[in-house]
């Protein structure tokens, strides 16, 4: 009795594990590119943007919680209101004002996603050389 139990016991176990196994390599937000690269531009060209674009790999909607602006007044996100669904694409956008600006700069945002009950985050980096006026 006690070897059939053990048995039973092993064998759910082992289901428990592969299934938590499956869940777990499939990723619920996969982003087109989370870098992009301005390249040289100059400080009085106006304001740049950069898209980066996700698929909602969930089973449901996912939501975005908050995008940071980077730190300063130079960089503002915009991203979807509403909810995407699951197999649909949304696109964060970075507007960066390099007008106070010169030389080279690394700046990044931290998106937060709300899918299911976990929160997700990803750092969009974007980065280039400004030459002042």
């Amino acid at each position: 009795m006690k070897r059939l139990l053990l048995s039973l016991l092993f064998v759910v176990a082992a289901i428990c594990m592969s299934l938590s196994a499956v869940s777990a390599g499939k990723e619920d937000i996969v982003w087109d590119n989370t870098t992009h690269d301005f390249g040289t531009i100059h400080a009085s060209a106006g304001k740049v943007k950069a898209e980066y674009t996700f698929v909602n790999n969930s089973p449901s909607a996912v939501a975005i919680i908050s995008v940071t602006n980077g730190g300063c007044g130079c960089t503002v996100p915009a991203f979807p209101k509403k909810p995407v669904a699951a197999g649909e694409k949304g696109t964060v956008t970075i507007t960066f004002d390099p007008a106070r600006f010169k030389g080279e700069f690394k700046r990044q945002v931290t998106v937060t996603i709300m899918a299911g009950s976990k929160r997700v985050k990803a750092k969009l980096k974007f980065s280039g050389h400004i030459i002042p006026d």
